[in-house]
């Protein structure tokens, strides 16, 4: 027997069923218009597992191949990270990789943009706040005592303090969370909170904005948003203002116990980045 007779009498693993209306709605859309479908990730957490040095976060082995057989099928398929775009490039695997050219990367919450197609970084002037904040960052944490364990991120556009390799991570996010706060504000700049990990970075961009401005510029009729962390909480929020704008979406959360909020909000849970990439290869299994 021929191996494209095989191919088709292998059955398509069965995808699995949104918990809420919504989101059932939602997926019916993009397998009924794959064309107008955007797909959109966040990285750390649901492409890549969350590890103790951010450096060495890479996507998961089967990521890119998932990406690659889904990006063909859909309008688009989107990276919205608050990570720069190049490192989210570079850490996932992404440039040159075959059958991607429908990749975008929305590095920095969507202040960043890099296109698969060209290869090309389109980026705004770095807000002067953050290197302010760079330059204070060190006293202030020596003078609250929380230099042990905690560890400073460079994001370019932003910076970081990561708790996880605390003593008691938790307890150490706690507290640095208010002086971190009022030295972001001192310097015209937020904190957004994630998985023990606190980062200073300019206002006015998130994952929602991101995300609505690429899903209208798109034309798209139907929308997935998968994320795992609090600063996925805006994409949401966006795909939930979709829905009630006529554009069905389908909520996923990459699932874990640090952060519990998507998961209650969420039409699909799965396990990890690895449930993220079955779903993704099971997706474009249906759609091929």
């Amino acid at each position: 027997m021929g191996s494209h007779d095989t191919d088709s009498t292998t059955p398509r693993p069965a995808l699995p069923e949104p918990v809420t209306r919504a989101g059932r709605d939602g997926l019916a859309a993009i397998l009924a218009r794959p064309r107008s479908a955007v797909i959109a990730l966040d990285f750390d957490g649901t492409l890549a597992p969350i590890v103790p040095d951010p450096d060495a976060a890479r996507a998961h082995p089967d990521a890119v191949p998932a990406l690659a057989a889904l990006a063909p099928e859909v309008a688009a398929v989107a990276v919205v990270t608050g990570r720069p775009a190049e490192v989210a490039v570079h850490h996932g695997g992404f440039a040159d990789a075959p059958g991607l050219d429908h990749l975008v990367v929305l590095g920095h919450y969507g202040a960043e943009r890099w296109d698969a197609a060209t290869g090309t970084l389109t980026a705004p002037d770095p807000h002067p706040g953050v290197a302010a904040v760079r330059a204070e960052l060190p006293a202030l944490l020596d003078g609250i005592g929380a230099r042990h364990g905690t560890w400073i991120e460079e994001k370019g556009r932003a910076v970081a303090v990561h708790t996880r390799r605390a003593d008691d991570p938790q307890a150490a996010f706690e507290q640095l969370r208010g002086p971190l706060t009022d030295l972001a504000a001192r310097h015209g700049l937020i904190v957004e909170p994630g998985r023990l990990v606190l980062e200073l970075r300019p206002p006015g961009m998130d994952k929602g904005v991101a995300l609505l401005d690429h899903v209208r510029e798109s034309g798209a009729t139907a929308v997935l948003y998968a994320g795992d962390d609090l600063g996925d909480l805006p994409a949401f929020a966006a795909v939930e203002e979709l829905r009630s704008d006529g554009v069905p979406g389908l909520l996923v959360c990459s699932g874990s116990t640090e952060v519990t909020e998507l998961a209650e909000r969420a039409d699909l849970v799965v396990d990890g980045p690895a449930g993220v990439v079955d779903l993704l290869a099971t997706l474009a299994a249906h759609l091929s």
